[in-house]
């Protein structure tokens, strides 16, 4: 019986993530290649054609497709238990570490103008300038698709209500998609094994759409569900995954986290590993009234528990739907949506509240310069635009 064929156990699969958590730097398209790098090539838990399909499902699907990933690894691996080891493993690291920063700042008091929250900000402004040129080059490339992110950019930069401008835009982006957009090329004939049957399948869908909608109408029972309603939303309606989770949390914590804390986090953020959207447990720690370390923990749940609906719930319906022509040239429409939504977030917040000053503008260019062009590590420009603006700014 080879490595493939064999059950595995949660304990295997822990074991196996533990390490990624720690390591993997880089954002989602890196851990893609730790993660073919350490299932496929070294322990032989599934082929390559399985392996993209898994990235492809997880790319279709709303969430952080590295998170989800690795939650399909492990629950194809174990089953249920091999899901919440694998994404454990993965996400607690990352986790930690930015709660932990989040509690510290709380304690020490916030200081907005201090030097080295300002070189923070402006390291978040060079992250989310070569995010979103990357972004713009592989989703929006074609005429049509960089005239729905265009659109989606004006809306969202003249709304009255950006948090339900978030909501109009991905929508119009799908039905646009349909019109417009040309799909990727049909995928090829091998899917994922399905490890749930499709009654389990369908019930997950159903609680991830009932907590869609039910969260907002039991927010007002108490701050946590409040807390737990916004990151849920977060994590249900983000598509592309890793930095466009900036525009909708900026949208969902505004009131609960001041726009100062929230860049400085995000920019701290970009200095450890393992997936983005653990910058929620940051957002939870400093988040007012709710916060300290339940609010951590709530938010990060929240955030993720979307995807673990998802995952579950799509996989034993996963082979018709990649083959469906509708949904893909959709899935086109809300990508090219979604760059739009980050253009919009780079000048309002990013710019707009992060970049105060000619000073902090030529560290962000120095930032911006050292990411697209001298390939440093983002941790490593994030900590030296932290020192530089602690020195200088």
């Amino acid at each position: 019986m080879t490595h493939r064929d064999r059950p595995g156990t949660a304990a295997e699969v822990f074991s196996a993530f533990l390490p990624l958590g720690f390591t993997s730097f880089g954002g989602p398209v890196a851990h893609l290649g730790f993660f073919r790098t350490a299932f496929v090539e070294r322990r032989g838990w599934m082929s390559d054609a399985a392996y993209a399909d898994l990235v492809a499902l997880c790319q279709f699907l709303p969430g952080p497709a590295s998170s989800q990933v690795g939650m399909a690894i492990g629950l194809q691996r174990a089953g249920f238990p091999g899901l919440l080891a694998a994404w454990t493993a993965f996400t607690l690291p990352s986790a930690i570490a930015l709660a932990a920063f989040g509690l510290l700042v709380t304690g020490v008091g916030f200081g907005a103008g201090a030097g080295w929250i300002l070189g923070l900000k402006a390291s978040a402004a060079a992250v989310v300038a070569n995010a979103l040129l990357g972004m713009a080059a592989s989703l929006a490339a074609t005429r049509a698709r960089a005239a729905i992110a265009g659109a989606a950019t004006v809306a969202m930069l003249l709304a009255p209500d950006p948090a339900v401008m978030q909501l109009v835009v991905i929508a119009v982006g799908a039905i646009a998609g349909l019109w417009l957009a040309v799909p990727d090329a049909a995928p090829d004939d091998h899917a994922p094994r399905a490890p749930v049957g499709r009654r389990v399948g369908i019930a997950t869908l159903a609680g991830f759409f009932a907590l869609l909608l039910l969260l907002p109408l039991a927010a007002a029972w108490s701050p946590a569900l409040d807390l737990l309603d916004r990151t849920y939303r977060s994590g249900a309606l983000v598509f592309g995954g890793g930095h466009v989770v900036l525009p909708l949390l900026q949208g969902e914590m505004a009131g609960l986290v001041p726009p100062d804390a929230f860049l400085a986090g995000y920019g701290a953020a970009q200095a450890v590993p393992g997936p983005l959207f653990t910058f929620a447990a940051y957002l939870g720690a400093v988040a007012e009234p709710f916060g300290g370390v339940a609010g951590a923990i709530v938010a990060l749940v929240g955030i993720f528990l979307p995807s673990v609906l998802l995952v579950v719930g799509i996989m034993p319906f996963w082979d018709r739907v990649r083959r469906a022509t509708v949904a893909r040239r959709a899935l086109a429409g809300v990508n090219a949506a979604v760059v739009g939504l980050l253009a919009a977030a780079f000048y309002d917040p990013v710019i707009v509240q992060g970049v105060p000053t000619h000073a902090a503008l030529a560290l962000a260019v120095a930032a911006f310069v050292a990411l697209r062009h001298l390939a440093v590590p983002p941790w490593a420009v994030v900590a030296a635009a932290g020192a530089v603006g602690g020195a200088l700014l």
